[in-house]
């Protein structure tokens, strides 16, 4: 059974910095490309990076290029989003996904891209 496992999230001020974990169990996580999305309240939930099974492919949304960091460590399972110079319009539930891949990438912008998602870590950055 697969389980994704986020933490870090928290209460973090206008140009802050946190880091996302996400521990997977019950996979072959290099036989995974990962993810992050992201839910505001009242918006719909949208992606914002994504790395493929050996790190050598990697994807941002355009608004956190730059800012935001996707790494990956196979030997633990773990993946990380590091994000810096964080903004009010940051603050959103953030999710880790993941793709089953036989090294290909598909679809890794959409949700419909992934079938395993975890229960989500809160971002909060006040205005």
């Amino acid at each position: 059974q697969v389980q994704l496992v986020e933490s870090g999230g928290g209460l973090v001020q206008a140009g802050g910095s946190l880091r996302l974990s996400c521990s997977a169990s019950g996979v072959t996580f290099s036989n995974y490309n990962m993810g992050w999305f992201r839910q505001a309240p009242g918006k719909e939930r949208e992606f914002v990076a994504a790395i493929n099974w050996n790190g050598g492919t990697i994807d941002y949304e355009d608004s956190v290029n730059g800012r935001f960091t996707i790494s990956r460590d196979n030997a633990k399972n773990t993946v990380y989003l590091q994000m810096v110079s964080l903004k009010p319009e940051d603050t959103a539930v953030y999710y880790c996904v993941a793709q089953w891949t036989t090294g290909l990438i598909m679809n890794w912008r959409s949700t419909r891209g992934y079938k395993y998602w975890g229960q989500g870590t809160a971002v909060t950055v006040p205005s």
